[in-house]
């Protein structure tokens, strides 16, 4: 029995011993690879949520792409795992012979995954019903979000990339990663001294290639550049393009709605449907009397929460926040968004005072909040029915799969932290951080939030140097 009270005596001196010696070496690791100035560190149990570790816990910061977590948690819990975008196509007008004496609608909800077939498939339904021509208009109805396309913090200079694409109900995305609002314009090299071949995909969607690039040996330096020109539908590729070094990127729409009804109606004139010459592409609420031709919809929810979270996906971010807007709200804003946010977040137990939010995505360099509020949130989520769906959809530390690890498939590529971190990562200027949960080797899981601010360079090595240590000391 003294043999049994001895161990239990050792046990309960050593445990904080160990736990002095853990938060000793995080504070040394912490001091050396980001020092004290405008960094906020937490680190929680996840059964508790007791926090184990903080540095700055309170003091918000800029958090960048990590209030995707938030976003992504209250999409899941307001609109519903299963929630799904719908495009419709209606016609109004007599179909005479094979004639629509008469309007095409197109009517939005912001589907970030309507895609060039989804085109294909409306003219398929044109034609099915007969249509092979039509005399009047293609109008879209996309009313279902209002305000500003701009989603605030966008800076003029960002607004070609497509981390800036503005939203709207009626979107287009050019290949399965959804960046909603997008072209993907190619150059391809041909002889030495003359222009590159250029190729728009979907299509050139109302837009003109502006091509001042040159084909060059393929010794010389890749310099093309391919943006578009600040709030018009110009599209400058400039630089020099090497033989065999194809290049691509995407650049934002100038208008979401316009520039996809024009590629919508470029698809049907592809597939033999034809208009009038005068024919216009306009903004118009659909008629009572329209007709339903076809419906497309979006994959589920659950389905979208994969790429937005992975690849950090703004443009869905985007549309997210609005339809919260609208739903709970009956606006499709911005602003009545980031309240849905708001409330969710209360819901959850936060403080939402220590919350300052202009967008959902973390573009925007006035959004605040806090490492123990943004770790907190990483405790109180695994309550929510839509947790799996919440964790599975994190980017995987090492996992080079690009759709399974994400933003994080390029960092802790080696044991013992290959696969450890599964968590949201950030950035925009000046700011690094990184937040999820971390499976340490002694087989505990913990959540923690690393939020660096006004960084003169970049802390992704450093803050992996962190989590790092939290892995092999806890």
């Amino acid at each position: 029995m003294k043999r049994i009270n001895l161990l239990i005596v050792i046990m309960l001196i050593l445990f904080p011993v160990q736990k002095f010696h853990a938060i000793s070496n995080i504070e040394q690791v912490i001091q050396h690879q980001l020092g004290n100035n405008s960094i906020s560190v937490s680190l929680r149990t996840i059964d508790t949520g007791e926090i184990l570790y903080e540095k700055n816990g309170n003091v918000p910061m800029k958090p960048a792409s990590t209030l995707k977590l938030l976003t992504a948690a209250a999409a899941l819990d307001i609109l519903g795992s299963n929630y799904r975008f719908h495009t419709k196509l209606y016609i109004d007008g007599e179909v005479v012979v094979d004639e629509l004496k008469g309007d095409v609608y197109i009517k939005g909800e912001g589907d970030p995954t309507l895609q060039k077939q989804n085109f294909e498939t409306f003219a398929a339904a044109l034609k099915f019903y007969g249509i092979r021509k039509i005399s009047g208009n293609i109008y879209g109805d996309d009313f279902a979000f209002s305000g500003d396309q701009l989603t605030p913090g966008i800076v003029s200079s960002d607004e070609s990339y497509y981390y800036a694409a503005r939203t709207s109900a009626i979107t287009m995305s050019p290949d399965n990663d959804y960046d909603a609002g997008t072209l993907i314009i190619e150059a391809i090299p041909t002889k030495i001294g003359q222009a590159p071949d250029i190729r728009a995909i979907p299509n050139l969607s109302g837009m003109m290639i502006q091509n001042n690039a040159r084909t060059v040996s393929p010794n010389d330096k890749t310099t093309i550049e391919i943006k578009r020109q600040y709030q018009t539908n110009t599209i400058i590729v400039s630089g020099n393009l090497p033989v065999g070094d194809p290049f691509k990127d995407w650049v934002t729409l100038q208008d979401p709605t316009i520039n996809t009804l024009h590629a919508i109606k470029q698809t049907f004139e592809e597939e033999g449907i034809t208009f009038s010459p005068n024919a216009n592409i306009e903004r118009k609420k659909i008629p009572k009397n329209a007709i339903l031709l076809y419906a497309k919809h979006s994959t589920a929810l659950k389905n979208l929460i994969k790429p937005f979270l992975k690849l950090s996906n703004n443009s869905i971010a985007d549309i997210l926040v609005k339809t919260m807007g609208k739903e709970v709200y009956g606006k499709g804003q911005t602003d009545y968004g980031v309240k849905a946010l708001k409330i969710y977040g209360q819901s959850m137990g936060l403080t939402m005072d220590q919350w300052f939010l202009e967008d959902g995505s973390g573009i925007s360099h006035n959004n605040r909040l806090t490492a123990n509020e943004l770790s907190q949130l990483l405790i109180k989520v695994q309550d929510e029915p839509n947790f799996e769906t919440f964790y599975t959809s994190l980017p995987i530390g090492g996992q080079e799969d690009r759709i399974e690890g994400g933003s994080l498939r390029k960092r802790f590529l080696l044991a013992p932290y290959k696969d450890r971190i599964i968590a949201k990562t950030g950035h925009i200027s000046g700011v690094y951080t990184l937040a999820g949960y971390v499976n340490t080797k002694s087989g505990r899981t913990l959540a923690f939030a690393i939020l660096t601010n006004n960084q003169p360079s970049n802390k992704i090595d450093e803050i992996d140097e962190v989590l790092k240590k939290i892995v092999t000391q806890y």
